[in-house]
């Protein structure tokens, strides 16, 4: 567990700035991406034990953390384009290991497409996939709905974030081409986050969507995490920290592996 306070730094990408840390030393460079409104602190359980792998770069997204606030709409591809303009800013090289929790997956499966040559390997971590969003809409319930409705009267409705594009997500994925084929670890949770307030067919489409994301890569496979929900890097780290190091494993000639 990281106990020391973490070594952040802010850089500007255009007229915005982002804060993120660097720790660790070596390639391929472990690149932590975080689910809505998480914060680099959600990952402490697993970056000491991750730097002690390879090099590790996380980061928060506009609108999180020191960060600024989103001044353009947060779409999917925009936030690929903005990961990797802050990854070269930094100076952190590729090739890259993407590790995206959540909705972070939907940014880490269009980089893998779009930059393919950037990328070693992925670790998806209860990742969206691109169709849960409509399969959620879809099936959303009463209650949901009247939370949801209540939310935006209270908070003032922000065009620019990130959950006002998910919906696009799917589209954009698909017209990217390919997912290249690089070792592909989709970490699940075995314990579905808020499944007595989800309906079945709704959990049972999440389930089928992440059997299909490990299908992306003729060198993926999925992981169920016993006894985690939706956040597995908290809950159970370990399962976490071993799919980052069979990916390394997998990606790395076997004479650089730590």
């Amino acid at each position: 567990m990281q106990t020391s306070p973490l070594p952040k730094k802010k850089t500007r990408v255009g007229d915005e700035t982002l804060e993120h840390v660097v720790v660790g030393s070596g390639s391929p460079t472990i690149v932590l991406v975080n689910g809505s409104g998480g914060p680099i602190e959600g990952w402490h359980k697993v970056l000491a034990p991750l730097e002690a792998l390879s090099t590790v770069f996380a980061y928060n997204r506009l609108g999180v953390g020191g960060s600024s606030k989103p001044a353009l709409p947060q779409t999917v591809e925009h936030m690929v384009d903005v990961l990797r303009t802050l990854l070269r800013e930094v100076g952190v090289p590729s090739p890259y290991l993407l590790v995206g929790h959540s909705l972070g997956g939907l940014i880490v499966n269009l980089f893998a497409r779009r930059f393919p040559s950037d990328v070693a390997a992925v670790v998806m971590l209860d990742a969206t996939a691109p169709e849960d969003p409509a399969v959620m809409a879809d099936h959303e319930t009463i209650s949901q709905c009247l939370v949801r409705r209540t939310m935006d009267a209270i908070f003032r409705h922000d065009a620019n974030v990130e959950t006002e594009h998910v919906a696009q997500a799917s589209i954009t994925i698909e017209r990217a081409g390919p997912f290249p084929a690089v070792p592909l670890l989709v970490v699940t949770g075995g314990r579905p986050a808020m499944s007595w307030a989800t309906p079945r067919k709704a959990i049972a489409a999440r389930a089928e969507h992440q059997q299909k994301m490990a299908g992306m890569s003729s060198l993926g496979r999925q992981i169920i995490a016993e006894h985690s929900g939706h956040f597995p890097q908290l809950t159970e780290p370990e399962v976490v920290i071993a799919a980052v190091r069979e990916a390394l494993c997998l990606s790395r000639p076997p004479a650089t592996i730590r």
